[in-house]
């Protein structure tokens, strides 16, 4: 079975969610994955499609006139100076098709943490929405046996765990570990690279504006693919060379190309 590929807003950084619709669909991706709950970014547009019909409707039209399929939106982040309260995000992401919702823990307070994000999950069930939480190295969750416990605690049936291929290099797991891991927790799988040259970059700039094309660097994406339950996949790869390079609508249509060559010569 061939995986369904969905194209997340961080790889190219700072595209509106019209434009990225209409990109994916022209580079042919299955899914497309928008950040709807903003983080308040340089150069990031603040949308907030509760707030804005017009763009709200504008984006329905779009997703009806091609083949994409909605799939996540984000982003949720669990701090104790940010909202707790997205039921305006998750009853537009509802009504557009979208199953699910990416997000992350940024607080060290754990009982904070568990009692905030099991009540989101409550929100979230109400529209039949699944949190995806993932482990970023920099947040407050840094690896994937954490995580399971924070899920553990939380005891939401609607919240997975989000393996980006990245964070599961750096966090050390291994294909034993995703091999012993519930098929159903898993939720959204990001693909990126990881460059070869990594040491000459800071963490947090392979992460916004380095990630590599999918088989072009350091990760065993097909070791740990393989062993992963067959949903889709969301291409998160923001890289600025390769954006002022080939441009955005090239760079889109490259990561769409290069994985899909990687991943058919894998036989996944």
């Amino acid at each position: 079975m061939t995986r369904k590929i969905s194209l997340a807003y961080l790889t190219v950084p700072g595209m509106d969610p019209l434009a990225q619709v209409k990109m994916a669909s022209k580079a042919g991706y299955d899914y497309v994955s928008l950040r709807t709950i903003p983080m308040g970014q340089a150069g990031e547009p603040q949308v907030h499609l509760e707030n804005n019909p017009g763009l709200f409707a504008s984006i329905q039209v779009a997703l009806e006139e091609t083949s994409l399929q909605p799939l996540d939106i984000e982003l949720v982040r669990v701090k104790e100076d940010l909202p707790r309260d997205y039921r305006g995000a998750f009853e537009c992401a509802a009504k557009l098709g979208f199953t699910d919702v990416l997000s992350s823990v940024w607080t060290m307070d754990h009982g904070f943490a568990v009692d905030c994000y099991g009540k989101i999950c409550e929100d979230a069930k109400e529209f039949g929405l699944t949190m995806n939480l993932e482990f970023p190295v920099i947040s407050g969750l840094v690896n994937l046996p954490d995580t399971l416990q924070f899920l553990k605690e939380v005891g939401a049936d609607n919240a997975k765990v989000l393996l980006d291929m990245l964070y599961c290099y750096w966090s050390g797991v291994t294909v034993e570990d995703l091999k012993k891991l519930d098929p159903s927790l898993v939720g959204v799988i990001h693909l990126c690279d990881c460059p070869k040259n990594e040491k000459a970059y800071k963490p947090v700039e392979i992460m916004r504006e380095a990630r590599e094309y999918v088989g072009r660097g350091a990760i065993p994406v097909k070791d740990y693919l393989k062993v992963l339950p067959e949903g889709p996949c969301s291409i998160e790869l923001p890289n600025k060379k390769y954006i002022e390079t080939y441009g955005e609508e090239g760079h889109i249509r490259n990561c769409l190309e290069t994985a899909r060559e990687y991943l058919t010569a894998a036989g996944l």
